[in-house]
């Protein structure tokens, strides 16, 4: 049976009010800042598409006449996105530290944080989990087997699969963050951890790109030993 904390510092109902009207002041800012950034970097995604493509494919192919525009499109909202993560990741922090009193200092280091953590899982899946994913999966192909990727696939495959590396690596800070306000006890996920290898085996299944056991392992695997990085943290900082 899972065990929570008793010192949550208000309503549920009243934390999640204040969190929404906090995000709520940002949103159409946040959008209107995408979309006219996603249009800018639309004119080098030809660009930025032969960097991937160099990277981790080989020759690219499409099915459809508008298949190469979407893929462009595409790859030109996650290039925005990640780019302007910090500003994402300032805003989501606001809204969910304000009902908790996290301001000043304490703000800025989630903040600075996250966007450090955001960005090293980035990187670790482009330059270690990917390259490798991909070889091991195009390593089934045959003389009589070859493969024939579709530039759509493409991007959907890569920029999913990082976006969702660079969230899984927050793990540790948001661990941190629910512990310090009360939500959770240190204890608390050290005697579940049986429960969180279960939800990471769910998650991994539900954010990679493809349903096989590979790619399930090297998101799992880094999720796992980062849940464990966080128990040690809050060791560290003497949070219980």
């Amino acid at each position: 049976m899972l065990e929570q904390s008793d010192s949550f510092p208000m309503d549920k109902y009243t934390t999640l009010v204040i969190f929404l009207t906090e995000l709520r002041k940002s949103v159409r800012a946040l959008g209107l800042s995408l979309i006219v950034v996603a249009g800018a970097i639309f004119f080098l995604s030809s660009e930025l598409l032969l960097l991937a493509q160099d990277h981790l494919a080989d020759k690219l192919y499409f099915f459809s006449v508008a298949g190469p525009f979407l893929a462009h499109v595409k790859l030109s909202l996650f290039a925005a996105l990640y780019g302007l993560m910090p500003w994402f990741m300032a805003v989501l922090w606001r809204a969910i530290g304000k009902p908790f009193g996290v301001v000043g200092s304490q703000l800025f280091f989630f903040i600075l944080f996250t966007c450090l953590l955001f960005y090293a899982g980035t990187m670790f899946c482009y330059f270690i989990t990917l390259p490798f994913g991909i070889k091991f999966l195009l390593g089934f192909g045959s003389e009589n087997l070859q493969p024939v990727i579709s530039i759509g696939r493409f991007i959907n495959f890569t920029t999913i699969f990082i976006l969702a590396f660079g969230v899984i690596f927050e793990l540790p800070i948001f661990m941190v963050f629910v512990a310090k306000v009360g939500v959770f006890t240190r204890s608390f996920f050290e005697k579940n951890r049986r429960y969180a290898v279960l939800l990471i085996a769910v998650l991994s299944a539900l954010l990679t790109p493809t349903p096989d056991v590979v790619n399930m392992l090297l998101m799992g695997g880094p999720l796992y030993l980062l849940y464990e990085a966080g128990i040690v943290i809050l060791k560290i900082m003497r949070i219980e």
